[in-house]
């Protein structure tokens, strides 16, 4: 430690090492001491060597250990030199220790310390930029080195795990210079290491603040410019950290740390839609609400509350910003609006004592919250400012707009905040053109179109321009607000007439020495021609209104053919822009400005090249570009104020068809005419089969809800057809029975006594009795059934006509199964068939049996016979009667099975008139495709569009006669 005493802790005799020798030997002392302890004491020493804290003394910088004084320039160029010899020598014996020396921390801070000092860039004094600059090529150099191996990031991933403060927090810093250094490096090789995000999401929940902080700042870096590690970090239940950290802080009266979270946030929000859907799925937007509370008492604010309030704002706008998808603006507007937020913004906008930096930030949050949303528009409209009386809000904005000696951003962002409330409202543009009629103007207060008429006339450029912008977005889109402003008459002085406003807005172009001193500027004549562009495009109406001004044409050509510089070029553009529109929306109603008329006049004064090439100027201009990239109205300086947003859109879908029309000879004209008539007529015809198509929709429905209640007929037949097969089934099943019981009575009558065969055939036909008294009560119930049955078939008879279905072709399948329900019958009356053989067989044996087994000689026996032979007669007669009713029940089913059968050809009928509906339906469709494919072909086209038809018609004839056939 000679170098310390020597030079920097006092002067000794004889030479001194060098810088370079001393780290060089502290090095060795890392790399080859066996202590613990001596390895400790050169990383300490090479950690006071790697940054020598300095402080200025009038001109001179002096070192912290000694009272030796250099100039500045040599003490950097003297801490630099020890900083890169530190860094050359000893960065791999230290990467040596973090991975050796794991169980010592006091050891492995040391080190961490170092290798911070030598990549950090940052410096405690302020430097000229050349040190500047060769101090953080320095830290990029060795960041580079020490990420040459990946194992090295994950080396330092691996000691944040330690909870030993004097470990963890160095790390943090270190990990934090080298994103710095170099980020996208660095984030690739933690995005691929297993759990390296997560192990840093952990330093939020460290109770230790600083390193809570300086984790922080840590994600903040890693979570730059990487959508993958925002995801991951948003996924780790970073926003419930965040939005945690911020309400115990304070919110937007906290400190430092609120606004590092804050940034982080915006980090993870901004272009990163997944995030955002899962920040407003979550319910955080919710959270937000309380941090706008701002209290009566707004006469307080902090430099540090501005900064939070303004970074709150940015994450509010972050997640309805025009750029994202119209989808999720939409339903994070509808959130804000739902919990509060919007209403405690508009709290924020109507308060006094508002800083004006977070007042301006605030109106174009604001503007963005209710872009395009009609609800958020509409209760942006019914706000009113707290003054006597009370005003509407939007009354009081525009009053600051036309303000020329308000900030000139806030009167920016009042434009944005009205272009858009009127954002896709045409509700709003209705009111705003409303306060400017005849008929509603209120005498004893201010309104909205007095104010834009007031800006728009004034004597200050740039509330010209910002008037004619806001009147231009009044009647974007809306044909109907454009012919409604038409109406708006103007009292320009006492005696004379009043004259319209777009009477008005061209002479200030035009006429009068004051009125052009006025509108001589650039700003008040671009904005004047915008609003003027805006307003007869795509209405004829003004157009002939504009026309019949006979001083309007003359000056615009005089304008567009002189040769000015090059602000006068951007007029003449746009003058060109405004003849150009003349032209493509004339509808030749005045005889003096026809299409024709004033192509000529074009030609002839001006010239079509010319022409063309002067409204080619604007789109060329650097100001357009810029406007035409954001809706939002942000400008350097007042003067580049002349481009609006809305107005670069329409004048790229003008520009093509101005340049056509004007280039288009009167015969290319007549066909043009030809052809809209001719567009007209196919627009006609293709109503008309949009009509017919709907008819035979509902109709299909129709027919399709007929198929269903014929189906479900159908099906209930099926099931009472089963239930008679099971009833078949069952009488079978009792014949067997009487069948067995018969031979065993034959039986009984050879082989025992007059007695006991009495006996027996006593109780055997009280048994056949009840069972006769059974079948007759089925036969009731079937009897009752076949009613019902008759009665539905009646209904479906019915019904069946009443829908009229044409015939059709055979549907395959239903026959199939109708061939298959006739063979079951047909079965079945074979098998009854074949009991009724049966049934002769056993009757006849019964009436054999008692002649052929009687005793002769016996008295009593005959007459046993005899009244054995009575009751057998009587079950003869009772058994043919079952014979007959059962010959009824099989005629009664072969009935409802051809009611069926018929049934199932007219559910047939029906479902092919459905397929050839949908047949009918789809060449119906194709010839549509076609029409619109071939809808710029002319007579040809025409032909073909009149042969479908007549094929179309021949198709119905045919359809007809077939119908006709069917009934026949």
């Amino acid at each position: 430690m000679n170098f310390f005493r020597g030079v920097m802790g006092g002067q000794t005799a004889g030479p001194q090492p060098s810088g370079a020798e001393t780290i060089q030997k502290l090095c060795d002392r890392v790399a080859s001491s066996t202590l613990l302890e001596d390895r400790r004491d050169a990383v300490r020493a090479l950690k006071s060597l790697s940054k020598v804290k300095i402080k200025k003394r009038s001109g001179y910088l002096s070192e912290r250990y000694g009272g030796v004084l250099f100039p500045e320039t040599e003490m950097l160029t003297f801490l630099q030199k020890y900083r890169m010899e530190v860094g050359t020598q000893a960065m791999d014996h230290l990467i040596n220790i973090l991975q050796t020396d794991r169980s010592d921390s006091e050891i492995l801070g040391y080190a961490l310390d170092t290798l911070y000092n030598v990549i950090s860039n940052d410096e405690e004094e302020e430097q000229d930029e050349n040190a500047q600059k060769q101090a953080d090529d320095l830290g990029t150099q060795f960041t580079e080195t020490f990420i040459q191996d990946p194992e090295h990031i994950t080396l330092l991933l691996t000691m944040l795990e330690e909870f030993d403060f004097h470990v963890r927090w160095p790390g943090v810093k270190l990990l934090t210079a080298l994103l710095k250094n170099q980020g996208v490096q660095v984030q690739g090789i933690i995005l691929v290491s297993p759990m390296g995000v997560s192990r840093l999401m952990d330093l939020l929940a460290d109770s230790r603040e600083v390193i809570r902080n300086d984790g922080l700042l840590l994600l903040q870096q890693l979570t730059k410019g990487n959508a993958a590690i925002q995801k991951i970090v948003a996924f780790e239940n970073a926003f419930e950290r965040l939005l945690d950290i911020i309400t115990e802080e304070g919110s937007s009266d906290g400190g430092i740390v609120v606004e590092d979270c804050l940034l982080l946030l915006l980090n993870l929000l901004k272009n990163n839609s997944s995030n955002q859907n899962f920040f407003k799925e979550g319910s955080y937007i919710q959270r937000m609400k309380p941090w706008f509370e701002v209290g009566d008492d707004n006469s307080g604010w902090s430099a540090q509350k501005v900064t939070n309030l303004h970074l709150m704002l940015q994450l509010v706008r972050v997640m309805v910003s025009p750029v994202n998808s119209p989808g999720a603006t939409a339903s994070c507007q509808k959130c804000m609006y739902q919990c509060g937020l919007l209403q405690q913004l508009c709290t924020i906008l109507m308060a006094t004592g508002v800083p004006a930096d977070i007042l301006t930030e605030t109106i174009n949050t604001v503007s963005e919250v209710i872009r395009g949303s009609q609800v958020n528009q509409d209760y942006f409209a019914s706000v009113n400012a707290p003054s006597n009386p009370p005003r509407p809000a939007i009354v009081v904005l525009l009053m600051s707009m036309v303000n020329e000696r308000q900030p000139f951003v806030l009167r920016c962002a009042v434009l944005y905040c009205f272009q858009c409330f009127l954002f896709k409202n045409q509700k709003g543009q209705g009111e705003i053109v409303a306060t400017l009629l005849p008929s509603t103007i209120d005498a004893n207060s201010i309104s909205a179109g007095q104010l834009l008429c007031g800006g728009l006339f004034s004597a200050d450029s740039m509330s010209n321009w910002c008037a004619a912008v806001a009147l231009a977005h009044t009647l974007q889109d809306n044909l109907t607000q454009k012919e409604q402003l038409l109406r708006v008459q103007l009292a320009t002085s006492l005696g004379k007439p009043p004259v319209s406003l777009l009477q008005q807005c061209t002479n200030i172009l035009s006429q009068g020495d004051k009125i052009v001193r006025r509108g001589s500027k650039v700003q008040t004549r671009v904005g004047l021609l915008m609003l003027l562009c805006t307003w007869i495009s795509n209405c004829p109406i003004a157009v002939t209104h504009f026309l019949h001004n006979q001083e309007n044409v003359p000056f615009l050509t005089a304008q567009i053919s002189e040769n000015l510089g090059e602000d006068e070029r951007l007029v003449q553009g746009l003058c060109a822009l405004l003849l150009g529109i003349c032209i493509y929306y004339n509808d030749n109603s005045l005889e003096n400005y026809t299409k024709e008329k004033l192509k000529q006049l074009i030609e002839k004064r001006i010239g079509k090249e010319n022409f063309v090439e002067k409204l080619g100027f604007i789109t060329k201009h650097e100001l357009y570009s810029r406007a035409a990239l954001k809706p939002q109205p942000i400008f350097p300086s007042p003067e580049q104020m002349l481009f609006d947003h809305e107005f670069t859109r329409l004048l790229k879908e003008l520009e093509g068809l101005i340049t056509k029309a004007v280039h288009k000879s009167s015969e290319e004209e007549k066909k043009e005419e030809e052809v809209k008539k001719t567009l007209e007529q196919h627009d006609n015809i293709v109503t008309q089969y949009k009509e017919l198509i709907r008819e035979q929709d509902a109709q299909i429905q129709e027919l399709k809800e007929k198929v269903s209640s014929m189906t479900t007929q159908t099906e209930q037949l099926q099931a009472t057809v089963s239930q008679q097969q099971s009833q078949i089934q069952q009488h079978k099943d009792q014949y067997n029975i009487l069948k067995l019981k018969l031979g065993k009575e034959n039986q009984s009558q050879s082989s025992q006594g007059d007695t006991q065969l009495n006996g027996l055939q006593t109780e055997e036909l009280s048994q056949l009795r009840e069972e006769l008294e059974e079948l007759r009560r089925q036969q009731t119930l079937l009897q009752t059934q076949l009613s019902e049955k008759d009665a539905l078939i009646d209904s479906l008879k019915s019904a069946a006509k009443a829908a009229e279905c044409p015939a059709g072709s055979d549907n395959t399948e239903l026959l199939q199964e109708l061939e298959a329900l006739k063979n079951q019958v047909q079965t079945h009356l074979a098998e009854i068939s074949h009991l009724k053989a049966e049934r002769q067989e056993l009757l006849r044996r019964a009436e054999a049996g008692p002649s052929d087994t009687a005793p002769p000689s016996d008295g009593s026996s005959d007459a046993a016979k005899a009244e054995l032979e009575n009751r057998l007669a009587a079950q003869t007669a009772e058994m043919e009667q079952l014979k007959e009713n059962r010959s009824g029940l099989e005629q009664q089913l072969a009935a409802a099975t051809s009611t069926a059968a018929i049934l199932q050809t007219e559910k047939a009928k029906l479902q092919t008139e459905v397929q050839e509906s949908k047949k009918e339906q789809d060449d119906l469709l194709m010839l549509l495709a076609d029409q619109d494919q071939k809808i710029h072909s002319l007579k040809q086209r025409l032909k073909d569009l009149g042969e479908t038809v007549e094929d179309e018609d021949d198709l119905r004839d045919q359809t007809s006669d077939e119908d006709d056939e069917d009934e026949d």
